[in-house]
């Protein structure tokens, strides 16, 4: 584990946490190969921040009472104003950590490399991640102490889905404005600030929509609405039972519907972001046009959610997406873009 480990050096501490991004999320691999110095390291420490959090909330095989604690003390090593010991919260977490760990579990096992690397940024940027981080842990905390007693999550309404989707998604988005902000005229900076809140919720009500039969295997969780699965005569335990796929089917295709309402505000988003301090457009229009080509196939084969588990992009297109901005798409080009993937795969 990381307390027996020898100090290392801030440079070798750093190029971990860029693998680490690179094991535990395609999607932020992607935005971070192409954001250059200083917000790739920026981007990357705050998303793995962020993700020991989720790791720990998604955690099925830990007590939602015990998730509640571990995360409520990680919090306060996030704090500047006290001194609890890194040491503290290991001791704690450690029992948790799987003896087999996956790429998630390796990076809470690293959680002193993490804090170190996070702690050696310069003020500034430190300090804009900082609130929006412990805003997502808090409400991550709140979250698992909601539904101690089932277990799991169970959401139950729209309203509350979305406010998960702010703790999970929204914080992280206003992590990113506050750091690519920086500099930028206020009414920019205002206009960024405004539609964060989309661009955040449209990202994370795709990932909900296409990881229902996931999450409630993996994680003990369900976030589809239940007041959307009893008008389909779905008890929420048997969200992923085959007699429920079509009405659940249904309930999917509300989320991608819901999810959809963001796209203009989300596309407005990449259309102000400025490419300063490192930032590139291409960091940020790819996740989004993702999330407009899983939409695509989610509205074209939303049972494959239910009874395989697995909608996503075809992996050419995403190549192919790459490969476009490698070519150099300009923001004019993303509105095209956006229509042609609504309609087809690109790489067709």
């Amino acid at each position: 584990m990381t307390s027996g480990q020898p100090e290392l050096t801030t440079d070798a501490d750093l190029e971990w946490c860029f693998d680490a991004v690179h094991g535990v999320s395609r999607t932020f691999s992607i935005t971070i190969d192409r954001l250059e110095e200083p917000m790739a390291s920026h981007i990357c420490l705050g998303y793995l921040l962020c993700r020991i959090a989720d790791t720990i909330e998604d955690a099925g095989h830990i007590p939602p009472e015990t998730q509640t604690e571990l995360l409520t003390e990680y919090d306060r090593l996030l704090d500047p104003d006290t001194d609890r010991p890194v040491s503290a919260f290991m001791a704690d977490v450690e029992p948790w950590i799987p003896e087999e760990t996956n790429d998630d579990w390796e990076v809470v096992a690293e959680t002193p490399r993490v804090l170190r690397t996070f702690e050696s940024l310069e003020e500034e940027p430190r300090e804009i991640m900082r609130e929006p981080v412990r805003e997502l842990v808090d409400g991550m905390a709140m979250f698992t102490d909601r539904y101690a007693d089932e277990g799991g999550l169970r959401l139950q309404t729209l309203e509350e889905l979305e406010e998960y989707c702010w703790y999970a998604a929204g914080t992280v988005g206003t992590l990113i404005t506050g750091l690519v902000a920086r500099g930028a005229s206020e009414d920019r900076a205002q206009e960024m600030r405004d539609n964060a809140r989309s661009f955040a919720l449209l990202l994370q009500l795709v990932n909900i929509a296409k990881d229902v039969e996931s999450d409630y295997h993996e994680e003990n969780n369900v976030y589809l609405p239940a007041e959307w699965l009893a008008e389909e005569d779905v008890p929420i335990e048997h969200v992923t039972r085959e007699e429920n796929h079509g009405a659940v089917t249904n309930v999917i295709q509300r989320v991608t519907n819901r999810a959809e309402t963001y796209l203009d505000d989300a596309h407005r988003y990449l259309e102000v972001v400025p490419e300063r301090h490192g930032n590139r457009l291409s960091a940020w229009a790819i996740p989004y046009l993702l999330a407009v080509g899983t939409m695509r196939e989610l509205e074209e084969r939303p049972e494959d959610v239910v009874q395989e588990g697995d909608v996503k992009v075809p992996r050419a297109e995403v190549y192919e997406l790459l490969q476009a901005f490698e070519d150099g798409v300009s923001r004019a080009h993303l509105e095209e873009l956006r229509k042609e993937m609504a309609e087809k795969p690109l790489h067709r």
